[in-house]
C-alpha cells in the first residue's frame, strides 16, 4: 500500500475524512504533521494510532528554516505523497523542490487564490463555485490541477455554501489522492 503524510493546521476534518475512508483500505497514513500545537486534528490522528508531529512555526526565524525542518521530518516517513489538508502555510522552494505534494483549495482555481476563498467565491459573479486539488508548486495555489468539483451557488446563503464546499472538499481530496497514487 502507498504511504502518505498529511499536513494540517486546524480541526483536522479533512484528515478525519482520509482516515475514515482511505487509511488501511487504500493507503497508509504514515504520519500527521501540524504547524499548530493547538490543532484539533492531533487527538483525531492519535486515536487512529497515527504518529503525530508538531513543528511549531514560532520556533523558526524564516519560512525557509521552517520548511527545511518540515522536509526533514517528512522524509523520515518515506511517503509516496504528501497531502496538504488545510495546512495554512505558504511553502517555499525549500519544500516544493524536495517534496511531492498536493493541496486542497476551496475555490475553482485559478479563481480566488489564497485566503478567504470561500467567501470571495460566494460573492463573485459566477453561477458556480467549487474546490480544487492541485500539485504544490512555488506559486501560491498555482500548481497543475488534479481534480476540480463544482456546485451551483443559487439558493445558498454564505453559511450553507460554506458547508457544501466543506463536504465537497473531502470528496475531491480523497479522489485526488487515489488518482495520483493510482491506488
Amino acid at each position: 500500500m502507498k504511504r502518505i503524510v498529511v499536513l494540517f493546521s486546524g480541526q483536522g476534518t479533512n484528515l478525519t475524512s482520509i482516515l475514515e475512508h482511505l487509511h488501511r483500505k487504500r493507503v497508509i497514513v504514515a504520519a500527521a504533521i501540524t504547524d499548530n500545537p493547538q490543532a484539533g486534528g492531533l487527538p483525531i490522528a492519535r486515536s487512529y494510532g497515527i504518529p503525530t508531529e508538531i513543528i511549531d512555526k514560532q520556533a523558526f526565524d524564516t519560512r525557509e528554516a521552517f520548511d527545511a525542518a518540515l522536509v526533514s521530518r517528512i522524509q523520515t516517513y518515506r511517503p509516496d505523497l504528501v497531502v496538504l489538508a488545510g495546512f495554512m502555510r505558504i511553502l517555499t522552494a525549500v519544500f516544493t523542490r524536495q517534496v511531492r505534494a498536493i493541496n486542497l483549495h476551496p475555490s475553482l482555481l485559478p479563481r480566488h487564490k489564497g485566503l478567504r476563498a470561500i467567501e470571495r467565491s460566494f460573492h463573485d459573479p459566477y453561477d458556480e463555485g467549487g474546490v480544487s486539488v492541485h500539485w504544490v508548486s512555488e506559486v501560491l495555489d498555482g500548481g497543475e490541477i488534479i481534480v476540480q468539483k463544482s456546485i451551483p451557488k443559487s439558493g445558498h446563503t454564505l453559511t450553507s455554501y460554506t458547508q457544501a464546499i466543506r463536504r465537497l472538499e473531502k470528496e475531491a481530496l480523497r479522489e485526488a489522492i487515489l488518482k495520483v497514487l493510482d491506488a
